[in-house]
């Protein structure tokens, strides 16, 4: 049998241009990203996760105690990633751009890597060595300036797609230099069929390739759920390059095959561990396998088509769903007959075959028949997945141009720079980046709630309303846009109207306690304190660690003046939230109308630690100093709690009666003289001030 010869590869100089290319195309193009803000899921994942706070612990990083829908939750090497990118930054944004760049570059030269190496495969050798470098730089170019990624590397969380697609690049790599000869050595150790070879299982630099391939595997499944095909993958490259039988495959890679497969163990694990990402992922989510199945065969077509024309590109796609095969069907057609295709190449032409088993197999994690709930098509699941096409894509253009198809791409590379820069600028803040969403997808409610939440934390909260309708409108049976319009309503003094939201989110969802909670502080100022505190002890009941409830529920007691009955919530609500400065002023208030001055001062203390320019609780802790007879540090926390609020009128009798009590009668005239401005119309100040003016004659 004639064996293809196999081309001599590149000299270590003559990769010093593409590398340079590679570098230079992947800052270009993320040039502007650095400008992008934290969004939706950044927050809770990455600006919000307590584990990524100092003080440090390895342990809580590689197991953060986060909600089990976030990205990070199960992913213990994308949050030890964040922790990283958190430390080296000191939590400035800009680091963690940079870190996302850094991956996707890193990912970048590893596909050039594994590019050349596979053109220089001997089923490839004789077509494509003598241009195997500008081939892999056309591919590797293409993919990294893409817009299509610009959601895998931009946005800041989705790190977990790039970071994953790094590791199944490096596990590839890996593997594909484990099976090659040092310089100087046979030009490949084994020819597909295991013919014209020497075993290859003892030479010495087999070792170190398979364990960092092995390792690389391992971080992966450590890293998100898409690495489970990545052994798979491996295996069909090597029948499909270098064994050529399965046999073959098994007689010389057993160890390596054994220890990869053992990498799923881990990631079962960590899915064992996350059940089924809190509910947002996995059979029981909520949307059925064959609904998901028929919704991922629009999504995988729009894809390709947004490989070839990358318009409209949209940040979130909603949780939508197709109603049935009737409207889907010649996508579904057609992935059939890509499946067909590509089993029919598998055998016949096994290049072929390989390069689409790939493209399904990268596909199939989050694009089969395992639903992803909160999002049923996303962009970012294109990341690795890009390859396949941008290679077909690329290989076609030699095939019709030769040479001039370098000219050609590189205008494609030029033309997705050009794109990608343009995309990144929506990501520079949130309002642009939903604003944009919602105008693309204006049947997606979660773009509206989102575009209104944001409006709300510009303090835009009138413009903020209509988008909650709309989201309610197109998601009528959903709590959260009528949480969201009752926050606003009630923000802008509408408290009726935001009741009625309020009372709308606990029909759809009787467990949610910051609706009762809000429901209940609008009963309170409305002096209906009995039917707050059925709100607010109904909170604790769906929620009892939920710190918030325990203390509007010691505010409701102690404002009913059962200071004692209010000692148990508002104790639980420091022991939850030692940090909360309001739930000490609570526990304060308790002790210090149950008799306790001592302990009420040391609550009020801890108070204004955390609530340093808070004026109630400066003339609180002035009125208990004043009952343990500690009259000049009471007068010191009267004239605190004035220099925050001059109009505080208990406060500035508090402090007169002090003066007139320590004989400075002149300045608690004083103070009187402006109180009676302050309540023109209270006699027993006007009767306090005509009897210390007596007093002062």
């Amino acid at each position: 049998m004639s064996t293809p010869p196999r081309a001599n590869a590149p000299s270590g100089r003559d990769h010093v241009f593409p590398l340079a290319c590679l570098v230079a195309v992947a800052i270009i193009s993320s040039l502007n990203s650095f400008a992008g803000a934290w969004v939706f899921d950044d927050l809770p994942a990455i600006r919000d996760n307590p584990s990524l706070r100092a003080p440090w612990s390895l342990a809580e990083i590689l197991h953060p105690f986060v909600d089990g829908g976030t990205t990070v939750s199960g992913r213990p090497v994308v949050n030890l990633s964040f922790a990283l990118s958190q430390i080296i930054g000191g939590g400035e944004i800009g680091a963690f751009h940079a870190t996302n760049l850094l991956i996707h570059l890193l990912a970048g030269l590893l596909l050039y890597g594994v590019g050349r190496r596979t053109f220089h495969q001997p089923v490839l050798a004789r077509r494509y060595g003598k241009v195997a470098a500008p081939l892999a730089l056309a591919v590797a170019s293409i993919w990294l300036a893409h817009p299509l990624q610009t959601e895998s590397v931009t946005y800041i969380v989705q790190r977990a797609e790039s970071l994953a697609g790094l590791w199944y690049l490096l596990v590839l790599y890996g593997f594909i230099r484990s099976t090659e000869m040092p310089a100087g050595g046979p030009d490949h150790p084994s020819l597909p069929g295991g013919e014209g070879g020497r075993d290859d299982r003892k030479h010495p630099s087999i070792p170190f390739w398979q364990t960092l391939s092995f390792v690389a595997c391992l971080l992966g499944m450590a890293t998100k759920e898409v690495m489970v095909t990545a052994p798979l993958v491996v295996l069909l490259y090597d029948l499909t390059f270098v064994s050529g039988t399965l046999a073959e495959a098994w007689r010389r890679r057993r160890g390596y095959y054994l220890a990869l497969a053992a990498t799923w163990l881990l990631l079962a694990g960590l899915l064992a561990g996350n059940a089924g990402r809190g509910g947002t992922a996995g059979f029981g989510a909520g949307v059925g396998a064959w609904t998901y199945l028929l919704t991922q065969c629009r999504a995988i077509v729009m894809y390709l088509k947004l490989v070839i024309w990358p318009a409209p590109l949209v940040f979130d796609y909603g949780t939508g769903t197709v109603g049935g095969l009737g409207e889907v069907w010649p996508q579904a057609l057609f992935l059939v007959g890509l499946a067909g295709a590509t089993l029919w190449a598998l055998v016949k032409r096994p290049v072929w075959g390989f390069l689409g088993a790939c493209f399904l197999a990268l596909l199939a994690p989050s694009s089969s028949v395992v639903p992803v709930a909160t999002q049923t098509m996303a962009e970012h699941r294109m990341y690795l997945a890009l390859v396949v096409p941008v290679l077909v894509v690329v290989l076609g253009l030699w095939r019709l141009a030769g040479r001039w198809s370098q000219v050609v791409a590189g205008l494609l590379v030029l033309g997705c720079v050009g794109l990608t820069l343009r995309r990144n600028e929506d990501y520079r803040s949130p309002e642009r980046l939903w604003t944009d969403t919602a105008a693309k997808n204006p049947a997606s409610w979660r773009a509206h709630h989102e575009l209104g939440l944001t409006l709300v934390t510009l303090k835009r909260n009138e413009e903020a309303l209509p988008q909650f309708r709309k989201a309610i409108q197109l998601e009528p049976g959903k709590a959260e846009p009528h949480f969201s319009l009752g926050v606003a309503l009630a923000s802008l003094g509408r408290r009726d109207e935001a009741k009625a939201e309020y009372e709308a989110v606990l029909r759809l969802d009787p467990a949610q306690a910051d609706a009762r909670i809000n429901l209940g502080n609008i009963l309170l100022d409305e002096g209906r304190g009995v039917e707050a505190e059925v709100q607010f002890r109904a909170a604790i009941r769906s929620r009892p660690d939920y710190g918030p409830g325990h203390n509007n529920l010691a505010n409701v007691l102690l404002r009913q003046d059962r200071p004692a009955e209010a000692m148990g919530p508002a104790r639980e609500a420091v022991r939850l939230g030692p940090a909360d400065g309001i739930a000490h002023y609570n526990l304060g208030n308790a002790l210090a109308g149950t008799g306790q001055w001592p302990a009420a001062a040391t609550e009020y203390e801890a108070t204004l630690r955390l609530l340093p320019d808070f004026a109630e609780a400066h003339n609180n802790l002035g009125n208990v100093q004043r009952l343990l007879g500690r009259l000049p540090e009471a007068r010191g926390q009267y004239e605190d709690a004035l220099r925050l609020n001059p109009e505080f009128v208990e406060a500035r009798r508090n402090l007169a009666q002090v003066l007139a009590r320590a004989g400075r009668v002149g300045e608690a005239v004083a103070h009187y003289e402006i109180l009676v401005q302050l309540r023109p119309g209270d006699a027993a100040i006007r009767g306090e001030l005509d009897r210390l003016r007596d007093q002062a004659r």
